[in-house]
């Protein structure tokens, strides 16, 4: 019989020990992809106007990128969530400017909704081969989205809106917004797999040729292609020149107590057309072809009153040209935004009703349940106004003017079908002093540049109390005025009637990225239900 025997004296194996993270150190870690998702938001919005810090929407993609990479789809959703709060938030302070912060914050609530459902989705292609191209596609499909619902949409805060000043603008021509700012989006998560790529090929000693390949491809193409649409991108008048007159009246104080005054307003705009009328007389000026009066320069219907009626006569026979005007009209018992077309011999011809306007500012959703809510709202847009039918352009002089009334240029269509319905140049009369002198403004002109290049215009922005612009094709701003001061411009501007791939292919590319971004989720969603299976 044999006995095994232990040795009492030989030490006992132990399992090695982790130390147990400390638990400042677990939040520090929980809490960072939160912090980084909402300081990427910030530093999308430093990217907008009035800064030219353009580029900084890069990096903000990237490290939301890095926050979102194979993340649950219910963090995924959070961290999208505080990235729209991070964006939204300070880039829509000016819609609280006179209301307060309600309707702000309750906007900014909303729309984040919509970056948030990007995030998940987002999160779910993170694990796909080419993830920066799916990625960039579903931020496009969110914008389409957040440009259409509710209430006919807001595209306020479209990645391209933010380009104006960058290397990526001639995109804008190929296909416009959409196209634009999903390639910079899509450069945006490339730089985060690039880097991603070049860290874990120094961990592991090894490349993963393919997916370097795409990060690479994903960083590149879209700054080439860029340079490439240059070729798109010129001033060159092709139907001769025109020599357009606009004028900024001013209003007698900001805020929305200016509509209290709105003789006051219209009195000096018909005065600042008068004084370039001088002008022009004393050789000081050239003679415009024709003038363009901002959105609101005459909140008195000079149909309904003589006295206004007279006033803006008077002004176009002294300038000796036609004359755009922004008024407010009552017809048939309906509201209406309209630019008025005043021939200095002739009077009043042609109307542009706006089509696109502005819920809770020109009409009121859900009025009653609004003034249930709140009766002051009510109040402060007591009726409605109605909604044009048709695309405006004006025959001024010989010049096709097309006319998209302030809010009307951040819609994609209430543009471009001015351009398709023959317009050389673009007006875009606008309305600022009820935001005073918040950022909104140059984020409305930075909107009107890409216009340009979009459909290879000169763009005019007439505006009551600052900053109108003169604009030339390629988005250079040649002449623009000051804040809440009295001022007129005048510039020859080159007339253009070819039309850019952009103006031709309208929706198209838009919806061809949204079926991009289905197709990308689609793929991740049965690759995530095999793997359970």
């Amino acid at each position: 019989m044999t006995v095994t025997a232990t040795s009492v004296d030989e030490p006992e194996q132990l399992e090695p020990q982790t130390r147990p993270v400390p638990r400042v150190v677990g939040l520090a870690r929980r809490l960072l992809p939160a912090a980084a998702a909402a300081l990427s938001g910030v530093l999308l919005y430093v990217s907008f106007p009035p800064r030219t810090l353009w580029w900084l929407a890069l990096p903000a993609f990237a490290v939301l990128g890095w926050c979102l990479r194979g993340r649950t789809w219910k963090a995924a959703l959070g961290l999208g969530y505080l990235f729209g709060l991070g964006f939204l938030l300070p880039l829509l302070v000016w819609t609280g400017v006179e209301v307060g912060p309600g309707p702000w914050l309750a906007l900014v609530i909303i729309e984040a909704v919509y970056v948030a459902l990007v995030g998940a989705g987002i999160a779910a292609v993170s694990k796909l081969p080419g993830r920066p191209l799916w990625a960039a596609a579903l931020w496009t499909a969110g914008e389409a989205a957040r440009a259409r619902v509710p209430f006919g949409g807001f595209p306020w805060g479209k990645i391209a809106f933010g380009q104006a000043d960058g290397v990526f603008l001639p995109l804008a021509a190929v296909g416009g917004t959409p196209v634009l700012g999903f390639a910079v989006v899509l450069c945006g998560f490339g730089l985060y797999e690039t880097v991603r790529q070049v860290v874990e090929a120094r961990r592991t000693s090894a490349v993963r040729r393919g997916a370097a390949a795409v990060a690479l491809l994903s960083l590149v193409l879209p700054v080439a292609g860029a340079f490439a649409a240059r070729l798109l991108v010129s001033d060159r008048a092709e139907d001769g020149t025109a020599t357009v007159a606009v004028i900024q009246g001013n209003v007698p104080r900001a805020g929305l107590d200016f509509n209290s005054q709105r003789r006051a307003v219209l009195d000096h705009h018909a005065r600042e057309t008068e004084r370039l009328a001088a002008r022009v007389e004393a050789g000081k000026a050239a003679r415009p072809d024709f003038v363009l009066w901002p959105e609101n320069s005459s909140d008195i219907d000079p149909f309904r009153n003589s006295d206004a009626y007279a006033v803006i006569d008077k002004a176009a026979k002294a300038i000796g040209a036609p004359v755009s005007v922004g008024a407010v009209v009552q017809r048939d018992g309906k509201l209406y935004n309209e630019q008025i077309l005043w021939d200095p011999v002739k009077g009043p011809g042609a109307t542009y009703d706006k089509r696109q306007v502005q819920p809770f500012g020109e009409y009121l959703p859900m009025r009653s349940l609004i003034g249930a809510v709140n009766g002051n709202w009510t109040s402060m847009v007591s009726q409605d106004f109605s909604r044009g039918d048709k695309p405006g352009v004006f025959t001024m002089a010989g010049t096709e003017v097309g006319l998209a009334t302030c809010y009307e240029a951040a819609f994609d269509w209430a543009v471009r079908d001015t351009v398709t319905n023959g317009a050389q140049i673009i007006s875009v009369p606008s309305n600022n002093a009820t935001f005073d002198r918040s950022e909104m403004t140059y984020q409305q002109l930075a909107m009107s540049r890409v216009r340009a290049v979009e459909h290879s215009r000169t763009v005019t922005v007439p505006v009551t109390s600052g900053v109108s612009a003169v604009i030339m094709p390629d988005g250079r701003i040649t002449q623009r005025t000051g804040m809440f001061v009295a001022d007129s411009l005048v510039q020859k501007v080159p007339l253009r009637s070819s039309e850019t791939p952009a103006t031709r292919l309208g929706i198209a590319p838009e919806m061809l990225l949204v079926l991009v971004a289905a197709g990308g989720l689609a793929w991740a969603v049965s690759s995530g239900v095999r793997r359970t299976r």
